[in-house]
């Protein structure tokens, strides 16, 4: 093995009792077109494309190998090739994935158009495999579940499935964090957020965060009283991302703690948002406390940004 290249821990090396995260969510292979020049709208645009492992849940499981952390994938992928693939490319970066579910729509995608500086443009995802997910398929994984220390659901997964994991997480006291994934994905959660299915994290941005809570989210007067709402809803922690302006740590004791972002050159923003929660994660497993953990959240973050992968390899 090459002195340069990032060591992850494989599963037969890991501490058995050593505690764990479950990520439920989304698993798609991710194209990224990249313009060499400021893009310009309803024309060819110059650049590159490249091609990945993505997905929001997966793209969280593979921070949390890279981490280092002991974590477990429950996903599901179509019976193609693309699905092969990235189940081999999540597999070489240590994670676990005993609970995969086969569907018999594609394996997920997601298309990303990036301006010359890294920023988005604008993305499309097919997640279809995605939402074929039912809770009958999860059943054989309520064990792995009810067993682990943290779990994390993206917000691309059907409700139904959101309600079910929330369930067995609550009945045996597991932390949940869940990640809203976008706006659209955000209102359509937003009924869930409710006192019987207690969260313990959620990791919106300001406009998710205004899905969530059904208003306006102007300030950060605003964000602050929607957090709140949020919280009285079930939700212990409300940690609100800001980009480049860091973010909002609303904590369960009622404080607010402004968290500035790690400094950073950006090369690629695609990821960032992935990479904070599972640096987040990574932090409640280490047994940081939660505003210590956001800290970590933030420098796995900052690291992303200045990588030009989705997910850093040398992120631990």
């Amino acid at each position: 093995m090459s002195e340069n290249r990032p060591r992850v821990r494989q599963y037969s090396e890991r501490v058995p009792n050593e505690p764990y995260a479950v990520v439920v969510g989304g698993a798609a292979m991710d194209l990224k077109a990249r313009s060499a020049d400021p893009v310009r709208l309803h024309t060819s645009n110059p650049g590159t494309l490249t091609q990945s492992a993505g997905g929001v849940g997966r793209n969280i499981a593979e921070g949390l190998a890279r981490l280092g952390s002991r974590v477990h994938l429950v996903a599901t992928i179509g019976d193609d090739l693309a699905g092969e693939d990235l189940l081999a490319r999540t597999a070489r970066a240590g994670v676990g994935l005993g609970h995969i579910v086969r569907v018999p729509q594609p394996t997920g995608s997601y298309l990303a158009l990036l301006d010359s500086d890294g920023e988005l443009i604008v993305a499309v995802a097919d997640l279809a495999a995605t939402d074929a997910l039912t809770v009958a398929q999860l059943t054989g994984a309520r064990e792995l579940i009810a067993g682990a220390a943290v779990v994390v659901l993206d917000g691309n997964l059907p409700a139904g499935v959101v309600v079910w994991v929330l369930t067995v997480a609550a009945a045996t006291g597991v932390r949940t964090v869940l990640e809203p994934v976008s706006v659209a994905k955000a209102g359509r959660l937003s009924s869930l957020v409710r006192p019987d299915h207690p969260l313990f994290t959620v990791t919106p941005n300001l406009d998710e965060l205004a899905a969530l809570a059904g208003r306006p989210v102007a300030d950060t007067r605003d964000a602050i009283s929607a957090a709140r709402e949020l919280q009285s809803r079930g939700v212990a922690h409300v940690w609100v991302s800001r980009g480049e302006r860091g973010s909002l740590f609303c904590a369960a004791d009622g404080t607010v703690t402004v968290l500035a972002a790690a400094p950073a050159t950006v090369v690629d923003v695609t990821g960032a948002g992935d990479a904070l929660t599972a640096g987040y994660v990574h932090g409640l497993l280490a047994g940081e406390p939660p505003l210590a953990a956001a800290r970590t959240g933030h420098l796995a973050a900052a690291l992303t940004i200045a990588s030009p992968q989705t997910v850093r390899p040398d992120l631990g």
